[in-house]
């Protein structure tokens, strides 16, 4: 008997998909619906257990250039936690950007998103710089751990028409999509940009 014949396996999403649907809880306590989107261009992040010092730093770095990108352009961030966790974690920024808790990993699932411990471990020790500047310099410590630590980042860059324009699967626990590609595209007012690096 085949058992993977009735099971739904999601494959990753490219350039070309639309995001149709994606529902919810954010930090500011209301509940958060991708169709509110349509008319501006903005970035779906994918990122891992809400105290992992990576994931804070890169939401730090997206904070503090925020007034360099476009208006009509905004940041939706998820995060495999419960949400009241993630309220905590988030507690010491104020966010101009939407930041989501997807404790059962439906959309985890949805997008395809990757885990691998190995790589979590990796990035541990060859990323050890930028992990000690977070954790000692940032303030980042890892103080709980509610949600996966295998899980790998993902970004994807969505047009006005929920058409993805570029995605981008990480390739360590670390890795996203440079904020100059971020920048880019954020401010881009005619054709969306091709990938410059990573996944399609």
């Amino acid at each position: 008997m085949n058992y993977l014949a009735n099971k739904k396996i999601n494959m990753p999403y490219k350039r070309g998909d639309k995001i149709t649907a994606l529902n919810l809880a954010s930090i500011n306590g209301k509940q958060f619906d991708i169709k509110n989107m349509q008319g501006k261009r903005y970035m779906l992040s994918f990122f891992r257990f809400s105290a992992c010092p990576f994931c804070q730093l890169r939401i730090h770095q997206l904070i503090s250039r925020w007034q360099e990108l476009d208006d009509n352009f905004t940041i939706i961030a998820i995060f495999d936690s419960p949400l009241q966790n993630l309220k905590q974690h988030s507690k010491r920024y104020a966010a101009p950007f939407y930041i989501l808790a997807d404790e059962e990993g439906k959309y985890y699932r949805e997008f395809a998103i990757k885990y691998s411990l190995l790589k979590a471990v990796k990035s541990m020790f060859l990323k050890m710089p930028t992990l000690l500047y977070a954790m000692m310099i940032k303030g980042y410590f890892p103080s709980s751990l509610q949600g996966k630590i295998s899980t790998l980042p993902a970004d994807f860059l969505v047009d006005e028409n929920g058409i993805i324009q570029t995605a981008y699967y990480a390739k360590d626990s670390a890795d996203h999509l440079s904020f100059e590609q971020v920048k880019i595209f954020a401010n881009l007012n005619e054709k969306p940009i091709k990938l410059i690096h990573g996944k399609e």
